[in-house]
Formats: C-alpha cells, sequence, structure tokens
C-alpha cells in the first residue's frame, strides 16, 4: 500500500466546506461591522454582540479551515495540539507583558 492510499482525504477541506467556512465568516464580520458603523443599537448590545460573533467566528475558522474536530482519533490529537500550543503562545505573551509592566513599575520608584 503506497502513502496515497493510507492517507485520508476526509482530513482535508472540501470546496464546498471552504465556501460554507468564508460565507459564514463573511457573515459574522458584516453583523458587527454594520452595528457600530450604524450606531443604531446600545453600546451593551454592540459590545456582546461583537463578543459573541467572535467566538463563533473562532470556532468556524477552527472547524472549515483548519480541521480541527473531536470525531476522529486524529481529528483529537491535532485539536489538543493546537490548544497546547495556543497556551503556550497565550503564557508566553501574557508572562511577557506582566513582565515588561512589572518592570516599568519599579523603574518609577
Amino acid at each position: 500500500m503506497n502513502h496515497n492510499e493510507t492517507h485520508n482525504d476526509a482530513s482535508h477541506g472540501t470546496v464546498k466546506g471552504y465556501l460554507i467556512g468564508f460565507v459564514l465568516a463573511v457573515i459574522l464580520t458584516v453583523i458587527p461591522f454594520y452595528m457600530v458603523m450604524t450606531g443604531d443599537f446600545s453600546k451593551v448590545t454592540t459590545l456582546w454582540t461583537i463578543i459573541t460573533l467572535a467566538i463563533v467566528q473562532i470556532w468556524v475558522h477552527l472547524k472549515y479551515f483548519l480541521h480541527l474536530n473531536f470525531i476522529t482519533e486524529d481529528g483529537r490529537a491535532s485539536t489538543f495540539s493546537f490548544l497546547f500550543s495556543a497556551l503556550i503562545i497565550v503564557m508566553v505573551v501574557g508572562l511577557s507583558v506582566w513582565i515588561i509592566y512589572e518592570s516599568n513599575a519599579m523603574m518609577m520608584y
């Protein structure tokens, strides 16, 4: 059996999947943009809509473009690898900002 026969083609996206992801991403971008540009909604409503749709858009990108899922064994491994990498990046950036802020505060004395 050669490499092509053992490779799971289901892990790669289809044109239909990419189009669905693209359309959802555009819709999830246009709605908050419209809310901010028109100013017809309260600030609290606009803020919560932006936050909610941003979280949904993150999920859309992870599902349709990065193909992360928990259904298959390979999908779970990929998802956990992604989450671990994201955690490390958040820790490095967050701790760096904290160290810089604390260093700046100590320089003021």
